[in-house]
């Protein structure tokens, strides 16, 4: 093997996990300290409104909404990091 790489046996679910961890302490985060600091708030937004697929039997509705300010950013950052260390 090279030198420095690692052969990591951590299933992607655990990576899945971390990001949403950190995702979500984050965003907590952020919420509770954008009343004290403005620029904490969340600044970017990405959506896929709501689509729907009847089926005739079963009706199924998608929907997707990323929020990202710049302490959910860093907590993607430290569950990647995380991951990366396991």
């Amino acid at each position: 093997m090279a030198k420095g790489f690692k052969s990591s046996a951590a299933s992607p679910w655990l990576l899945v996990t971390l990001l949403l961890i950190g995702g979500l302490a984050g965003s907590a985060l952020g919420e509770w300290l954008a009343a004290y600091v403005p620029a904490l708030k969340a600044v970017s937004r990405v959506a896929f409104g709501p689509a729907t697929l009847n089926l005739r039997f079963l009706t199924l509705t998608f929907g997707f909404s990323l929020v990202v300010g710049p302490l959910t950013a860093l907590g993607f950052i430290i569950g990647y990091l995380a991951y990366r260390r396991l």
